[in-house]
C-alpha cells in the first residue's frame, strides 16, 4: 500500500542545478529513514545522501558541498537540492524510505522508481 513517487529530474548542462522530491503515500505509521541513491549503468549503486529519524544527515564525499537533503514536516517528502552538477552526477536516482505502516508492525524498506538526471553539455 505505501509508494514512493519521485521528479525534479532532467537534462542539465554542467554548473546547473535540479531539485528532486520524493513522496511516499499510503498507511504510514512512522519513518525512521529517508535516502537517496544514484546508479550509472555499468556501475555499483552508491549512497548520496540520507537523513534519519532525528535529522541527521549523511554525504558521499563527492557531493558535499553541493547536494542538500531535506524533508518536510510531515515527513513523508524528501528532497535533494542539487548544484554544481558535474558530468559524473548523471544516473537514476531513487529515494528510499524504511518505515512502518502500523505500530505493531516491523520496519520495512521502499523504494522509489527513478528519476534520470543527466548533465551534459
Amino acid at each position: 500500500q505505501v509508494q514512493l513517487m519521485e521528479s525534479g529530474g532532467g537534462l542539465v548542462q554542467p554548473g546547473g542545478s535540479l531539485r528532486l522530491s520524493c513522496a511516499a503515500s499510503g498507511n504510514i505509521f512512522s519513518t525512521n529513514y529517508m535516502g537517496w541513491y544514484r546508479q550509472a549503468p555499468g556501475k555499483q549503486r552508491e549512497l548520496v545522501a540520507s537523513i534519519a529519524r532525528g535529522g541527521a544527515t549523511n554525504y558521499v564525499s563527492s557531493v558535499k558541498g553541493r547536494f542538500t537533503i531535506s524533508r518536510d514536516s510531515a515527513e513523508n517528502t524528501v528532497y535533494l537540492q542539487m548544484n554544481s552538477l558535474r558530468p559524473e552526477d548523471t544516473a537514476v536516482y531513487y529515494c528510499n524510505f524504511i518505515l512502518q505502516t502500523s505500530r505493531v508492525s516491523q520496519a520495512y524498506s521502499y523504494w522509489g522508481q527513478g528519476t534520470q538526471v543527466t548533465v551534459s553539455s
